[in-house]
């Protein structure tokens, strides 16, 4: 099955290159973001007050958006564990609320359109008659 020429929130062409050029490994790959991380926004929200683990989940998401080719999301979780292993690191920064409200409707909107292209994809394609 051939991968999508463009998919919001997806730099396909360059996702599916680093797999080898075969769109069926980055269809495996999205299959496997969409449903690993289908519960990541309640898990990630639970960490809340806890550095380490608010860390473990954004490293977590910031690496298999850049697997599959979700870079701006990737990029904005990136933001976000700089600035919590600073904290780890024993220097107060702050983290900006506004960079947190960004990282939650990025992932709502490539996981989202993620879910709905495996759909599209798993649907039988109806013929003309």
């Amino acid at each position: 099955m051939p991968a999508p020429t463009s998919l919001h929130g997806f730099d396909v062409a360059p996702a599916v290159d680093r797999m080898l050029g075969q769109p069926e490994l980055w269809w495996q790959a999205v299959g496997l973001f969409v449903e690993h991380f289908a519960g990541w926004e309640a898990a990630w929200l639970g960490t809340r007050g806890d550095d380490a683990a608010e860390c473990r989940q954004v490293h977590a998401l910031r690496s298999a958006a850049a697997n599959v080719g979700a870079s701006h999301l990737s990029c904005v979780a990136t933001v976000l564990e700089e600035l919590l292993s600073i904290r780890l690191a024993g220097r107060p920064v702050p983290v900006p609320a506004s960079l947190r409200w960004y990282l939650q409707d990025c992932f709502r909107e490539v996981w989202q359109s993620a879910a709905d292209a495996r759909l599209a994809d798993c649907l039988p394609v109806a013929r003309a008659a």
